[in-house]
């Protein structure tokens, strides 16, 4: 384990970036630039090596608010208010439609690993969710593999039916500040998550807005396994367990508790990354990836607020990948 850095009130810079090539990170932020990118951040030992666009600005998340609700889950198995063996009919769970009995036999972890088998409509969902998404009653609870908003979206309902408290005051109280989030904000007044429904579910998706800065200390707490100072923020073992390559998926590499996780090298397609790393991603190209063995966290934010503004993955691997290159003047 290298020397523990963490950012205190705001992020330390390295200073002259030992090792990294300098040209390429210039052409990492022409590529950036090129792609409409709007933030990336680098972060290595604790450190900002470099960065780029509007650090300090809330973009949406979109998806990569799984991660952070796979985090809060990984809390409260731990102190034991939830179990990952409960099923929805012990939960007493259900939706419009109505779901069968067979449907109600899923669990809290076939949930957390989008292996549900339930495929009732939904909210929140991409084009790309919906061309996926599996016929109704086609799959049995823990068999099969869909990434599926039903999942990620109940699981908020659970979560807070257990807890007795907003995902979004836990997230606020539980992980923004004990490691000192600089811009989320979640109170009276302001509000960086919100619940977004509709008429065919009873259970709404909770999309959150974090500025890059905050996104890499939640990249940064990962790959610290858990840890910030003194206090160990998300059990270490939820933190292997969760970032774990549990299902197959395909050109992404794998997946496990609401995370992305790298297979054999695949993880974002023409790029090779280390066995290890993971990734939170988002609609419209918003992507924090973490990779302990460079010790790094990479974030990569985009203005989906602008109609239609969107990175594509195959755009955003040569900028990864001159990010990669510049970090031993391609030795890497």
């Amino acid at each position: 384990m290298p020397d523990i850095v963490l950012p205190a009130t705001d992020w330390l810079h390295e200073a002259s970036a030992s090792g990294w090539d300098q040209k390429i990170l210039a052409e990492a932020w022409a590529c950036a630039e090129s792609i409409q990118s709007s933030a990336v951040m680098v972060i290595e030992g604790g450190r900002i090596v470099a960065k780029w666009g509007d650090i300090e600005r809330r973009f949406m998340c979109h998806s990569m608010r799984k991660s952070f609700l796979s985090a809060l889950y990984g809390i409260h198995i731990e102190e034991g208010r939830i179990s990952r063996g409960t099923t929805l009919a012990e939960l007493g769970i259900d939706d419009k439609e109505g779901l069968s009995g067979r449907e109600k036999a899923a669990t809290i972890v076939d949930l957390l690993s989008a292996r549900s088998g339930i495929y009732h409509p939904t909210v929140y969902e991409s084009a790309w969710m919906r061309s996926i998404k599996e016929l109704r009653h086609s799959h049995a609870p823990g068999v099969f593999w869909c990434y599926n908003n039903w999942d990620f979206n109940v699981l908020g309902t659970i979560f807070e039916k257990l807890v007795g408290r907003s995902l979004f005051e836990e997230f606020r109280d539980r992980i923004a500040a004990p490691i000192g989030m600089q811009d989320f904000r979640y109170d009276e007044e302001r509000k960086d998550g919100e619940y977004a429904g509709s008429h065919e579910t009873d259970h709404p998706a909770y999309p959150f807005r974090m500025s890059s800065r905050d996104l890499a200390r939640f990249g940064l707490l990962f790959l610290r396994e858990g840890r910030w100072g003194d206090k160990q923020v998300i059990p270490r073992r939820w933190v292997k367990e969760s970032t774990a390559p549990i299902s197959e998926a395909g050109n992404s590499g794998s997946y496990g508790y609401m995370w992305w996780v790298t297979r054999a090298g695949i993880h974002v397609p023409g790029v090779i990354l280390p066995e290890g790393s993971y990734s939170a991603r988002g609609a419209g190209g918003h992507k924090m990836i973490v990779i302990p063995a460079y010790d790094m966290v990479v974030v990569h934010r985009v203005d989906t607020d602008i109609k239609g503004r969107e990175v594509k993955t195959h755009q955003f691997a040569p900028l990864l990948d001159l990010v990669l290159a510049a970090r031993l003047g391609r030795g890497w």
